[in-house]
């Protein structure tokens, strides 16, 4: 039976999509399964408030029946505007070239009706959806943020004519037992000159105040690196509700200022990668055990998120949050770090990680770029 593209309309439909890479990557320790409800909220028009100012169609490849790939097409009104651009992103696929030109050209063909002169990716809706096809680092566990795929999507892209037009890195290591001698004398220091000082929380409920201010100094901070657009108030609100469920209050640095204002962040977490995996897309009805052993019981954590307002990002504020971090490891028994992905020419975040005994480029990927 001849290859065929096939628009997802139904929730079943988007289901199937969603689960698509679950059999691809059967039996792969570095893949981590995504949540299914976390994805189809996502991906759902009537649930995702980024579709104030975006469109996106998704479609599957078959072959005989059986699913062989999907991609997602997407178009931002900003981006769209701005740039021409249009993004693709869950795009997963088996190694057949046909098929992964098939969706390539079926998103082109839609972005092209749309406006667009140019389509990049994988990217999703916003910073915070997976983006960037991993590029090196295949025998490394992903995180629960971060997108998985064989060595062999990059030949594909290339063969579609793409071109690479931003790279990450991620750092992995072990994490410090003591901070170096800089970080600790400045510590003091910034907190009396700048009048900044890290929040101390009695629980969860707490933080929430501040989970506003944090997305608003991540719009502020972000607002210069490659494909941010920034965050709504009704896409704050949106991620205050996903994530701000799965916190745990140590694990969140926040420092304000004298004005009890967020000027810089840190989200962090015991890493949920090995969770995920065994929960097999859902939470219920055993999954969310497997992620209440990994919150408390662990020793890797995951850097998801860490921002800070531009004014203060030459005070030395980096500093407070890494001393933090670093005394709430130990405490927690934290012995290794992951982080999320940097963008490898933003030189002053890399040479802030450069202090430490990390490894930093251990893991790359890619966002892809096509002009037509």
């Amino acid at each position: 039976m001849a290859l065929e593209i096939k628009e997802v309309n139904s929730k079943k439909e988007l289901k199937d999509f969603i689960k698509f890479p679950f059999g691809l990557y059967k039996g792969n320790p570095y893949y981590v399964t995504p949540l299914i409800d976390f994805e189809m909220s996502t991906l759902r028009k009537d649930k995702n408030p980024a579709f104030y100012h975006a469109e996106a169609k998704y479609w599957v490849a078959t072959q005989n029946g059986k699913i062989v790939g999907r991609i997602a097409a997407i178009v931002l009104e900003p981006e769209l505007n701005k740039k021409k651009l249009a993004r693709f992103g869950w795009i997963d696929f088996i190694d057949d070239k046909a098929v992964s030109e098939l969706l390539l050209e079926t998103a082109q063909e839609w972005a092209q009706s749309k406006g667009a002169t140019g389509i990049h990716g994988p990217m999703g809706f916003t910073d915070l959806d997976f983006e960037g096809a991993l590029v090196e680092g295949f025998e490394e566990l992903a995180t629960q943020a971060t997108i998985y795929n064989y060595p062999y999507y990059v030949d594909h892209f290339k063969a579609w004519g793409m071109e690479p037009a931003a790279t990450w890195v991620e750092l992995r290591g072990k994490a410090p037992l003591k901070n170096p001698e800089k970080v600790s004398r400045a510590v003091k220091l910034i907190s009396e000159r700048f009048k900044v000082n890290v929040k101390e929380f009695k629980n969860t409920k707490e933080i929430l105040k501040y989970a506003p201010g944090v997305f608003e100094v991540l719009n502020e901070a972000y607002s210069d690196l490659y494909g941010y657009i920034p965050l709504t108030q009704k896409q704050i609100d949106y991620y205050v509700e996903q994530y701000f469920g799965f916190i745990r209050k140590e694990f969140v640095c926040i420092i304000v200022n004298e004005h009890d204002e967020v000027v810089g962040f840190a989200l962090t977490l015991p890493s949920l990668s090995r969770a995920f995996q065994k929960a097999k897309g859902s939470l219920y009805p055993f999954g969310f055990i497997h992620v209440l052993k990994s919150f408390y019981f662990n020793d890797l954590a995951d850097l998801f998120l860490i921002g800070v307002k531009p004014e203060y990002q030459k005070l030395g504020i980096h500093a407070l949050i890494f001393d933090y971090l670093q005394k709430i490891y130990e405490k927690k028994g934290i012995k290794y770090m992951a982080s999320g992905p940097m963008l490898a020419d933003n030189k002053n975040v890399l040479n802030t990680w450069s202090q430490f005994d990390l490894d930093i480029g251990k893991i790359k990927r890619s966002c892809f770029i096509k002009q037509f």
